[in-house]
């Protein structure tokens, strides 16, 4: 059994339903009409990683209480709708001083998506035609 189980469907359309690990649902519409885009979803989710990793890194740097954690990201597009860059805005409510770019750094070698975007991971896809 795999650590994670997603089954993603879509019937017809662009609508994609995901059940991950047989707890929770989520839908994916490429034209954003019934639900965020593939990419709005990879932005959310990598700066919903980071902001844990981040509060790790500042309690591995004496911090033990940052407050409050916000990430604002802009993401843009190339002209085939794939990322083309993403950039942060991190705004935390406790002051960080010098320490502030050391626990950034540490927040991202922490945080498994960014891993993830940097290694160049792509699925090993095996295709079953014919399957329904």
């Amino acid at each position: 059994m795999s650590d994670i189980e997603v089954t993603s469907v879509c019937e017809e359309g662009y609508t994609v339903e995901n059940e991950i690990d047989g707890e929770w649902s989520l839908v994916v519409d490429a034209l954003s009409e019934d639900g965020p885009t593939a990419n709005q979803v990879l932005a959310a989710d990598y700066a919903s990683c980071y902001i844990p990793a981040f509060r790790v890194a500042a309690g591995k740097n004496g911090y033990d209480d940052v407050g409050r954690v916000e990430v604002e990201v802009e993401a843009d597009l190339d002209e085939d709708d794939d990322l083309e860059s993403i950039d942060w805005t991190l705004k935390v409510e406790a002051a960080l001083g010098d320490d502030g770019q050391e626990i950034v750094e540490l927040g991202e070698e922490i945080c498994h998506v960014h891993s993830a975007l940097i290694d160049d991971l792509h699925a090993d896809i095996t295709l079953e035609d014919d399957a329904f």
